[in-house]
């Protein structure tokens, strides 16, 4: 077997061969008593410099023996002593050593791995302190109760000496005890605080339950504050209900197979796209060396980050904030995907490899799921005079991954176009993480979706991080507004004029959104010109126009998330520049090492390799129809190319036919030409008459 491509995920044996190397270490150092415990194992991405000439022999077709060398790493973030040390050591697969060690300064703390968690909610549910603050509540006998373990965040009265904490939140299923049962709907008023420095349960926090009346006080709902809660269920193996049942079947079916090709394990070709299918830990899917046509677009494409901050004032709801890969991670939060279920149509996977805490290899099965999807019309038009059609149906390649993290379900989608379109859909679902309200009462700070049942308003707010390669790495990002042109005899004497106002980034910074300029960024190779327009070639970002941060400027929560403030940032590229909102998010008490610090450095952007952010997502005030499971919140975010060709890339997409897509009507309706085998009339002469 070769030398694995520089964009190959890890695998089972790098991760063994990495952890021991990395204990040998530690014993050398610290003795064979010694004990760490291995948070996460992943592939250290080689830098740029060296990995540009690879890729770029790669797509010249040179043989694989004659590309330059490029070193095989490993990074391993790795705590001791109850997480009290952190570190994150490099090891290279090449000589068996340590190339790197990096040590978190003090008050920075890892993130929430499987084990550490599985282990916490366990400890938390048997400590003698939560057994007899739940036996206080008054619940049915064999009531079963159930913990979610959220990160402690920050606020006013955290420092660098706060130890690392999980803040549990209990729920209880229904009576009738099912495994699958909505535990969400029976939220209970306490929540308890582990420090997993020490072990141990530090203290119980009542949870407000009270309603607008009873502003910032606890202890409102009497002896049996839960007993006008009543079982909401989603399962379907618990519905009162049968489903539907005049719901047919929709196949999709591709009876020559799909028109994708993998090649080494991970490359893809479709439809003149071309590129490599990556996984980790913390970003989960990730997209590299986008080529379409053989022309670079795209060194990389990746969700950063995303931070969801709750709007409920009253303490410890005023610290409810989770950054889900920094705190998470997608890769170790992805699912495994069932066929016929997540995915439809005929689907590839790819699988993964994750560890556990002895740095043992963890299999995460279909982690991602590739297929093709009919995208409606591609192109259509009808010439009125003859009337020819010409028409094509769209065809998109969909990569889809779906996290589950604690009662949340975020599905990442990209799609790529014909017409030399990439997107990124969003679905967000789930269920929502709730607290306990009184009898009648409301609250301000988020709506009652159940009896007793609060569900807090909180936003979602994802960082896509863009690093492109438009013919080349010398790249630029142009503004662009459209502005109405003031009415004079001179130049608008009809006051129907607008101008396109365009504003090349010289420096590092920040934009926002402007809808009402029509406002889009274009990302640009000035060196390069469009022959036909004359402009540079590029594509076009139109942002997002989201809510941003609704945080007060002096607040931890904004402190902890300055990425989340602006719609688009620009910065120069730097190898390990990855963290919109810093590497270790986990309690952080600001934005460290991330998107607001990249910005800040004031470096040339322009003709540079640079890397753009975008900041998306939604205000989320939640509906009754939230509950007791989410229907999906959908958005999407387009990259679609703005004079990079010198036409409709899919024009030569075929023409849509009946004798291809073979539809047929509802039975008793007829139409004239159902029977044809084409969507266009009969072929006309050239010199068709005017």
């Amino acid at each position: 077997m070769g030398r694995p491509h520089p964009l190959h995920p890890i695998d089972a044996t790098e991760i063994s061969q990495a952890s021991e190397v990395l204990k040998g270490i530690i014993a050398q150092g610290n003795g064979p008593d010694f004990k760490i415990r291995f948070k996460n194992i992943s592939i250290s991405e080689p830098p740029k410099a060296l990995l540009r000439p690879y890729l770029d022999a790669e797509a010249a077709g040179v043989p694989e023996a004659r590309r330059p060398f490029v070193p095989r790493c490993v990074d391993i973030v790795w705590t001791a002593n109850n997480e009290r040390t952190l570190c994150e050591t490099t090891i290279s697969l090449d000589s068996k050593s340590e190339v790197k060690r990096i040590s978190a300064v003090h008050g920075q703390h890892s993130s929430l791995d499987r084990d550490e968690m599985r282990a916490s909610a366990q400890r938390i549910l048997n400590d003698p302190q939560v057994v007899e603050a739940i036996k206080k509540l008054k619940l049915p006998e064999a009531c079963v109760i159930q913990c979610d373990c959220w990160p402690y965040g920050a606020d006013r009265d955290s420092d660098a000496n706060t130890h690392k904490f999980i803040q549990a939140l209990l729920y209880a299923r229904a009576p009738h005890g099912h495994a699958e049962s909505n535990q969400y709907a029976f939220p209970l008023p306490f929540s308890p605080v582990l420090d997993i420095f020490e072990g141990r349960i530090v203290r119980i926090e009542p949870l407000a339950t009270g309603g607008k009346e009873d502003g910032l006080k606890y202890h409102t709902g009497g002896d049996t504050p839960m007993a006008h809660c009543l079982e909401n269920e989603y399962h379907p193996a618990l519905q009162p209900t049968t489903p539907r049942a005049d719901l047919k079947p929709l196949y999709v079916n591709q009876p020559e197979g799909p028109s994708f090709t993998i090649s080494d394990s991970n490359c893809v070709s479709w439809q003149k796209w071309r590129f490599r299918v990556g996984f980790n830990y913390r970003e989960g899917l990730t997209l590299h060396d986008i080529r379409y046509d053989g022309r670079p677009t795209f060194y990389r494409l990746s969700v950063s980050e995303m931070t969801v901050p709750y709007g409920d004032p009253r303490s410890p709801f005023h610290r409810k904030q989770a950054f889900d890969l920094g705190d998470a991670g997608a890769g170790s939060t992805a699912n495994n995907l069932a066929l016929g279920c997540d995915c439809l149509g005929t689907i590839k996977y790819f699988g993964g490899w994750l560890n556990n805490d002895k740095g043992e290899p963890v299999e995460t099965g279909n982690v991602i799921c590739l297929h093709e999807q009919d995208g409606g019309i591609g192109w259509k038009h009808t010439n009125h005079r003859t009337q020819g059609v010409a028409i094509t149906r769209a065809r998109n390649l969909v990569l889809q991954t779906i996290l589950t993290v604690g009662n949340y379900e975020y599905i990442f989608a990209w799609l790529f176009w014909q017409n030399g379109n990439i997107e990124l859909e969003t679905r967000a679902t789930g269920i929502l993480s709730t607290s306990l309200i009184d009898p009648g009462k409301k609250s301000e700070w988020g709506n009652v979706v159940s009896p007793g049942v609060l569900a807090a308003n909180h936003q979602h707010l994802f960082s896509l991080r863009i690093d492109p390669m438009l013919d080349g790495y010398a790249n630029s990002v142009i503004q662009e507004d459209s502005i109405a042109v003031p009415q004079s005899e001179e130049e608008n004497p009809h006051g129907n004029a607008w101008r396109v106002v365009k504003k090349p980034f010289e420096k590092s910074g920040f934009a926002d959104a402007s809808p009402f300029t029509n406002r889009c960024f274009k990302i640009v190779n000035e060196a390069v010109r469009n022959p036909v327009s004359g402009n540079p070639v590029g594509f076009k970002l139109v942002p997002q126009p989201c809510q941003l941060l609704l945080a007060g400027e002096k607040s931890v929560v904004r402190k902890r998330a300055r990425f989340a403030e602006h719609h688009l940032w620009i910065t120069r590229y730097r190898d390990g520049d990855l963290w919109a909102g810093g590497k270790w998010t986990n309690q952080s008490l600001e934005e460290t090492d991330g998107l607001l610090h990249y910005a800040s450095r004031d470096e040339d952007v322009r003709g540079q390799d640079i890397v753009v952010w975008h900041t998306f997502g939604m205000t989320h005030n939640p509906r009754v129809e939230d509950f007791p499971v989410m229907p999906v919140e959908i958005s999407t975010i387009s990259l679609k190319p703005a004079d990079f060709f010198t036409a409709n890339p899919a024009l030569d997409v075929p023409q849509s036919t009946q004798a291809s897509n073979k539809s047929v009507l509802v039975r008793g309706s007829t139409t004239a030409g159902a029977s044809g085998s084409t969507c266009c009339p009969k072929e006309l002469p050239l010199r068709a008459a005017l």
